[in-house]
């Protein structure tokens, strides 16, 4: 088997293991009595950053990426996703928050690293929109 066939067999092994943690939170986010529109952006916001980003290089199990966060944010967000903006930037950090906070309760991900998360979140969102200012000066001085 080739490396290529092995990565898509991780991939695609990945998802499913994503699919379970997908359902999990998706139930957790409901008991937090949330209207369907706010849980369908959490679970969009989450399935982007576990299923695409999480598995962009090479395939990152959702434990491995609470460490992975401010490369997401502040760079890979920015300039893959063409609708990023602040507010979009802030809506996903809030949905990384609440997925690993419900992964922490659920045994998941340790308090530990759920803690560095929200901290590296919190001392980093002005960064992140910082990165993201520069990026669209820049994309405007090319066009």
């Amino acid at each position: 088997m080739g490396n290529y066939e092995l990565y898509e067999m991780n991939l695609k092994k990945n998802y499913k293991r994503n699919e379970k943690f997908l359902k999990i939170f998706e139930k957790w986010l409901n008991e937090q009595n949330l209207v369907p529109k706010t849980i369908k952006k959490h679970l969009d916001n989450i399935d982007l950053y576990i299923n695409n980003y999480l598995n962009y290089h090479e395939v990152t199990k959702m434990e491995d990426g609470v460490s992975m966060v401010y490369m997401f944010l502040d760079d890979w967000f920015i300039r893959k996703c063409l609708w990023s903006s602040e507010t979009s930037i802030r809506e996903n950090a809030a949905s990384i928050k609440k997925f690993y906070q419900c992964m922490c309760e659920k045994g998941y991900v340790k308090f530990e690293d759920y803690q560095f998360l929200c901290c590296e979140i919190k001392d980093n969102m002005n960064e992140f929109i910082n990165s993201l200012v520069e990026y669209e000066q820049y994309d405007d001085e090319i066009w």
